[in-house]
């Protein structure tokens, strides 16, 4: 039963949603995202603490990249040529992958080797992709092109609020009294990470079936049309077909997006994969699992984590205007070159402020990265292909992040084994990336699909 209907869609309008209407179907997105703050701060640590080789924790991460770009684009058309008078179109994928989301995350920090997280690191990611595309297209779905911008920017708060809360747990844990002295022991997660993981399992599924219990789906407008689509689409052939086609009809804008998106998503795996563990070595002391310090490192990287998407949301509520006095290309160059010399920063000292503050205006930059074109994709797909087009633009995001994964452990040698020159090499990316900004045609159409302001989602 659904406790907050909406009037049926009449063809070609949808009606204006109230604030907690569009609150409620985006509810959701704050479990899915907690569960991706989980992973992105504490998998990297997981990994070390069951052994693994610091230079190969890079093809460890390749589960995220590889699962978004096969699942997303074959969950978007599938989802697109899905109706169900009880269940509806998005609602199906959202349930499914909330319970793979949670099964993981209560199983993960229970490994006891290193292929065992490393399998369910593919599991997890599968999840999350399943339920994080048709949360996309279900802001093109339920929402008309006046609130759109809205809805998009309901999802990115909770892209903030969901990570900064995962990122706060084990701080938070440890401060009640709960961790584990035999922590530095080999294969031993500690239980102020054990514990954040529990509560992730419990929050994804809760905020889904939220969603689901509070939102209805519209149907098709054209439901004839709709039935033939999914008749000759159907399955995953169809899937593939459909995604082929699209590919072949690419806006000339998103070409030329591919060095800017390139270059930032080749670094931002750099700072998932090396982060925690620069700020244990460099600021703690902890060059290793077994090192007294690599806990209390393990903690603050944390919280560099939950600076860097407080800076992320804060700075998203002044784009708008920054971006009316100097345009918006030349607002995402000026962030992803605060980004790249965030980064940089970290080289100038051990102290552990450094890298909170360095962190921060990383996410000044992640602001700007999460303001990438969905409001105008939403806006300028035909609605019956929303799904596809969303998870097509995710592989602009996941390419480059399995080169990343992929030659990152031959790249490491060079790099003195130090994960902090990882990090110094992620700013030098971003800078690459703010420099590719100005490949794009400076049309008012281009700079408008390239860069709207309005934030998208991770």
């Amino acid at each position: 039963m659904q406790t907050e209907k909406t009037q049926k869609s009449s063809v070609g309008t949808k009606p204006n949603l109230s604030f907690w209407q569009i609150w409620n179907m985006s509810f959701g997105f704050f479990g899915i995202q907690y569960g991706f703050g989980l992973q992105q701060a504490n998998m990297s640590p997981i990994f070390r603490y069951l052994n693994a080789d610091e230079a190969n924790i890079p093809i460890l991460w390749l589960a995220g990249p590889v699962t978004g770009l096969i699942v997303q684009p074959i969950i978007g058309s599938i989802s697109d040529r899905t109706w169900s008078p009880r269940w509806g179109r998005r609602k199906p994928f959202f349930l499914i992958g909330a319970i793979v989301t949670s099964l993981a995350l209560f199983l993960m920090p229970n490994s006891s080797a290193l292929w065992m997280a490393a399998s369910l690191m593919w599991i997890l990611d599968t999840g999350l992709n399943i339920t994080q595309e048709p949360f996309r297209a279900f802001i093109g779905d339920k929402l008309n092109d006046k609130q759109r911008g809205l809805g998009f920017a309901m999802q990115s708060f909770f892209v903030g609020f969901g990570q900064t809360l995962a990122n706060l747990m084990p701080t938070i844990f440890r401060l009640l009294g709960i961790t584990s002295a035999a922590a530095v022991a080999t294969g031993v997660i500690p239980n102020s990470i054990k514990y954040p993981f529990y509560i992730g399992g419990a929050a994804v599924i809760l905020a889904v079936i939220w969603t689901i219990y509070t939102t209805d789906e519209y149907p098709p407008d054209d439901m004839a049309e709709f039935e033939r689509m999914k008749h000759e689409g159907s399955g995953i052939s169809g899937a593939f077909n459909e995604i082929f086609a699209a590919l072949k009809e690419m806006p000339v804008t998103m070409r030329q997006l591919w060095w800017v998106k390139f270059f930032t998503w080749f670094a931002l795996p750099l700072m998932w994969q090396f982060l925690t563990l620069a700020v244990a070595r460099h600021a703690f002391n902890a060059p290793t699992a077994q090192s007294p310090g690599f806990q209390e490192g393990t903690e603050w990287g944390n919280l560099c984590f939950a600076m860097f998407n407080v800076g992320c949301f804060s700075i998203s509520f002044f784009l708008p205007a920054i971006a009316n006095v100097v345009g918006r290309r030349a607002t995402h160059a000026l962030f992803l070159t605060i980004g790249g010399f965030g980064f940089l920063s970290m080289l100038l000292s051990n102290d552990k402020y450094v890298f909170l503050i360095g962190m921060t205006l990383v996410g000044f930059a992640w602001g700007s990265i999460l303001s990438m074109p969905y409001v105008l994709l939403s806006s300028s797909v035909p609605a019956e292909r929303m799904g596809v087009y969303m998870g097509i633009f995710n592989g602009f995001i996941v390419v480059p992040q399995i080169i990343n994964n992929l030659t990152i452990q031959f790249i490491y040698p060079y790099l003195n084994n130090d994960p902090r020159n990882a990090l110094a090499l992620a700013g030098v990316c971003l800078l690459l990336a703010a420099g590719s900004c100005f490949l794009v045609k400076e049309t008012r159409r281009s700079e408008e699909a390239a860069f709207p302001v309005n934030p998208g989602g991770n």
